[in-house]
Parts: C-alpha cells; sequence; structure tokens
C-alpha cells in the first residue's frame, strides 16, 4: 500500500505435540478454522479464528514463531436470541435497554413522556425515568447512552440508547446492538432485553431487518480479540431478549443469516489482527484450505506455489515476493451451489499482503503507519471472510472464486528495485517506481487469473492507498468502476449491510501520469488523485467484457480507537453474492 497505510494483526494457537521438520522450516505451526455451533433456535454462537480444542492446522515457516508467540485459545461468546412480545415492566433480567430517538423523549406540560413505552416505565417508576435523564442531559442522540439502576421493574437496570433525530437503518440499529454490548460488559449483565421505544411506524420486513442488525450489531460489539493478551476478562452475558419486533420461522431464519455473517466478520478481524509472525502467506492459505474443507460440499481450493505461478507467468506479482523468507502463495477458492450449474459467475480478489514494509522505498517517518502494516491483508480478509459466510450460506444459482494473491513485501539483495521492469501474465510491462505501490502489482496478476476463470463480474478489495483514506477519512471505502449497473448492485448491498461506500471518478486523462518511458507503464502517478490513478493501473488487467469494481478500503479496515480491526467489506460481499443469487 502506498503511502498512509494501515495493518492489522491475527492470531494462531500452536500445538507443541504436533511439530514436525522440513528441509525449509524447523517448526509448525497448527491453527484451526472451526465451524460455527449449530444454531438451535435463536441460539447464536460465534467461533473464533482458532481454537485449542480440536483439529490444527500446519504451517511451514520457522518465521511462524518468531518471538514463541501463539494466541490463546478462547471459547467463542455464545448468545442465546429471542425474540418476544411481552409488556416491556414484566421482563426481568439485568439491563432493558430502550432505543430512543430524539422525539421519543418529548414531553408534556407536566413533564411526562408522550411516548407510550417510556410512560408506562415512567410510571412504573413513579416519575424516575423523566425526572433521571434530565438529571442526566440525556437528549437522545446518536451515539448517548446512559444507564440506570432504578427500583420498581423486573430489570435491575434500565438503559437509554440515544439514536439520534430518526432511525431506520442497518447502520443505525447495528450501532443499538453494540451500545448495548457495552453496556453489558461495564455491568457485567448476563440478561437483557432490547426494545424500541417507537416501532409502530415498521413495516413487517423492517422490523425483521432491524432485529437482525441489532442482534449483529450485539455479537461483534460484544467480541474481543484477547488471543494475544495474558489475561483476558469473559464476557457475561448469556442471552438477549428482543421485544416487539415479531417473532417466528422468519426472524429465526434471519438470525440465522446474522449468526454466520457475524461469525464471518470475527473470523475476518482476527485474520487482520494477526501480527505477520504468526499470519505468513503459508498459514493465510492454510486457512483458506480449512474454509474448503469445512465446507467441501461446495468449496474446492487450489493453492498455487512459485514455481506454478512462474509457469502462468506473474511476474508482477512474484516481483514483490521476492525479497521475502516466506514464499508466495497464490490463493483460488472456488464455491459452486449445490443442486444444480450457476447462472452467474462472480470473482472476489482480495490484496494479500501479509506485511508491507514498502521495499526499497521503505516506509519511514512520522505517519508512515509500518507498525500497521499487518493489515495490509485486508482485503483478503474480506474475501475470506465472504467465503467461510457462503460456506455456511449456500446460496444457489451463483458460482464465486475467491482470489488471494499472498505474499510479503520485504527487503533483500534478491528483491525487485525501482527502476526494475515487471512483466504481468497479460504480457503489459510494469516500470517500478515505487517499490510501496505493491498492492497494485500483486492485484495485476490476480485479476488477470480472475478474468480467465470465465467470470461476469469481479469486485477486487485492497488497502490501496493513503489518498483514499485522505479523501473519505477513516469510515468510507472508495469504489471505483466504469460500470453504473455494478455500482448500482453494490451500492445497494452495502446499504442493506450498513457499510459506507463511495464512488469516485475513473478519470481517464490522469493515466496520462502512468506512462513510462521504457514500459507500457510505471506503477504510480503524481501525488494529486493517487486513489484513482491506482485504480486506473488496475483496469488495464481487466477484461473489457467483464463488469470490474475495485474497492479501496484503506480508511474503514482498522478502528484506531479499538486499535483492532473492522472486518469491513465482508457483510457487503456476502450480500452482493446474494443478491446476485437469486
Amino acid at each position: 500500500m502506498a503511502a498512509i497505510v494501515v495493518s492489522v494483526a491475527s492470531t494462531l494457537v500452536a500445538s507443541s505435540s504436533r511439530y514436525s521438520s522440513s528441509s525449509t522450516s524447523t517448526s509448525l505451526l497448527f491453527t484451526k478454522l472451526r465451524s460455527s455451533s449449530p444454531f438451535l433456535r435463536f441460539s447464536l454462537a460465534v467461533t473464533p479464528f482458532c481454537s485449542r480444542k480440536g483439529r490444527f492446522m500446519a504451517h511451514t515457516l520457522a518465521q511462524a514463531n518468531l518471538g514463541l508467540t501463539y494466541p490463546a485459545g478462547i471459547e467463542a461468546p455464545k448468545i442465546s436470541f429471542a425474540a418476544k412480545n411481552i409488556d416491556v415492566t414484566e421482563w426481568k433480567g439485568d439491563i432493558l435497554a430502550v432505543g430512543v430517538t430524539e422525539k421519543d423523549l418529548a414531553k408534556d406540560e407536566n413533564s411526562k413522556f408522550q411516548n407510550s413505552i417510556l410512560k408506562k416505565l415512567d410510571s412504573q417508576l413513579g416519575g424516575l425515568l423523566a425526572e433521571a435523564s434530565s438529571e442526566e442531559d440525556f437528549t437522545g442522540k446518536a451515539g448517548q447512552s446512559t444507564v440506570l439502576r432504578l427500583p420498581g421493574l423486573g430489570s435491575k437496570r434500565v438503559g437509554l440508547i440515544g439514536l439520534g433525530q430518526s432511525v431506520s437503518t442497518p447502520a443505525a440499529f447495528r450501532g443499538l446492538g453494540e451500545a448495548v454490548a457495552a453496556a453489558a460488559k461495564s455491568t457485567q449483565a448476563s440478561d437483557v432485553a432490547i426494545v424500541l421505544a417507537s416501532s409502530e411506524g415498521l413495516s413487517a420486513e423492517s422490523k425483521l431487518n432491524s432485529a437482525t442488525a441489532i442482534a449483529s450489531g450485539t455479537v461483534l460489539g460484544l467480541y474481543e480479540d484477547n488471543r494475544y493478551k495474558s489475561e483476558s476478562k469473559k464476557p457475561a452475558l448469556k442471552s438477549v431478549d428482543i421485544l416487539g419486533l415479531g417473532t417466528g420461522p422468519e426472524l429465526e431464519k434471519k438470525l440465522k443469516y446474522a449468526e454466520d455473517v457475524s461469525s464471518a466478520v470475527i473470523f475476518g478481524r482476527e485474520l487482520v489482527n494477526s501480527p505477520a509472525n504468526v499470519l505468513t502467506p503459508a498459514v493465510l492459505a492454510e486457512e483458506a484450505s480449512k474454509i474448503a474443507s469445512l465446507y467441501s460440499d461446495v468449496f474446492s481450493a487450489k493453492i498455487l506455489n512459485a514455481e506454478q505461478c512462474k509457469e502462468l507467468k506473474m511476474g508482477s506479482y512474484l516481483g514483490v515476493a521476492a525479497a521475502s523468507a516466506n514464499p508466495p502463495h497464490f490463493i483460488h477458492l472456488c464455491y459452486k451451489p449445490p443442486g444444480g450449474p450457476a447462472k452467474v459467475k462472480l470473482a472476489l480478489v482480495g490484496k494479500g499482503l501479509t506485511f508491507d514494509s514498502g521495499g526499497y522505498n521503505i516506509k519511514t517517518g512520522p505517519g508512515c503507519s509500518i507498525e500497521l502494516m499487518k493489515f495490509d491483508m485486508g482485503g483478503s480478509a474480506a474475501v475470506l471472510g465472504a467465503a467461510k459466510a457462503i460456506g455456511q450460506i449456500k446460496p444457489s444459482g451463483v458460482e464465486v472464486h475467491f482470489i488471494v494473491a499472498a505474499c510479503e513485501n520485504m527487503i533483500s539483495g534478491t528483491g525487485m528495485r525501482p527502476g526494475d521492469i515487471l512483466t504481468a501474465s497479460n504480457g503489459k510491462t510494469i516500470e517500478v517506481n515505487n517499490t510501496d505501490a505493491e498492492g497494485r502489482l500483486t492485484l495485476a496478476d490476480a485479476l488477470v487469473y480472475a478474468c480467465n476463470q470465465g467470470v461476469e463480474k469481479i469486485i477486487d478489495l485492497a488497502t490501496l492507498t493513503g489518498a483514499c483514506v485522505v479523501a473519505l477519512g477513516p469510515s468510507v471505502a472508495g469504489i471505483f468502476t466504469p460500470s453504473d449497473d455494478l455500482a448500482k448492485e453494490v451500492i445497494a448491498a452495502s446499504e442493506a449491510s450498513g457499510e459506507k461506500l463511495w464512488r469516485l471518478p475513473l478519470e481517464e486523462s490522469y493515466w496520462e501520469s502512468m506512462k513510462s518511458g521504457v514500459a507500457d507503464m510505471v506503477n504510480t502517478g503524481g501525488r494529486p488523485g493517487g486513489a484513482i490513478t491506482a485504480a486506473l493501473f488496475l483496469k488495464q488487467f481487466v477484461d473489457e467484457k467483464v463488469q470490474w469494481m475495485h474497492i479501496d478500503l484503506a480508511g474503514p479496515v482498522w478502528n484506531d480507537k479499538k486499535r483492532a480491526a473492522t472486518g469491513f467489506g465482508i457483510s457487503t460481499l456476502v450480500e452482493w453474492v446474494l443478491k446476485n443469487s437469486s
């Protein structure tokens, strides 16, 4: 990733009883990716990236246990969700959390709530809720929350969670779930109920989607990646009742979907959170192979080594990998639907730099973020996380290829130098004027490979440019595509998932800055429009007959406040694949 970049880490578990040696290694690192627990009615259990229990996976290079670091096997939080239609004053448990808008907090001339649910609760509490909310200066703004310990109800505490002026988006409902999880963690609550102060205006479908987003937000908000900490506190939350948003098999189906996607997002987060001394290209390939093994009824895996990539003339990808002691692994998972041929073929291509030093254009100085460059495989984490969810959901009518050119960008006497010319697998030549613009070089051969699979649509995801972070900030990913139809599809999927995307232009006139005097192109242009010229570079390796989109997620892949990965992109990719399957 060029310029400003962010990186993430993941965690693998070592098995001391299962070491072996080979000509290229002194130890094997084993990890396990388990499938999620069975979904029993509204039970939501998310399985971590690795566990000390069960089978483990092999890793072939000694560098993987540099520093003798192995992640702890931490049990996944298991939350039982139940949808109920009961009076809020009758619910018994630790926290009754009420999602309220600013309008819901309106009071009459007697300083009494006008909202029916708040009025009922306040009446049961003898007016203490209205009094306390005023004293706490709680106005219902988005991000506000207050948890009050008030006697008079079956619940030990009442929580008021602000939703802003109005709430209608999946992102807002997911935020509600995250806020409830935070309140549960701070009070060590075991049993929680969530209710909207105003749900009367929601359609039946909106209620289903809202309950799903709330459940996902609660699980993801509760989750903490403590695999590399010597001590960690287990969350106490065991059950969540969702009140007033319906019941029945349709909601159960939606909550099963929430389980699958939440599990995949956590898997993606753990991949990105894993440090480069644990998550090497070989280990990333093993994690991909494990997905294919777990869902072998619909998945197959092909992992190409350096020699096989050389036979395919992937000079651009191999040039980036040349300096590392950890060899490259080209990952190709193929999902084929059960019960018949696919109507549409898709490809998801993820940038897989498990560490990016910058090469000879080494990252230096304040803001270079070299310490975060483990996250430079955030695109591959999104792709493999989506693969995990698709393996669980098993949509019909769609074939999906998941492709990652995994490697490290390091420095050595065998590495590419500024000024070197690389030849990609489609025959185009690239003058390397910046070794820190390496992600696009790996993606070039990955995109050519994807087109050769006969797909109709391709989305690539990459932590590609600091320029995109400057343009859109840390919460919004930039998207680039010449196809208006594909843009509409993906934006619709992002609206359903609650992830933020913004379409940026593919300004063809900027390509002038990417021309080389001695090769077909250089790999970086000038500083202006850096995210656009990066996208234009990738476009050179996509068949014109294929609908293609590039997603630059350098900003939202990482949460600086939490100092952890977000799992960004996974939910949107799953939604997009499902929309293409229908």
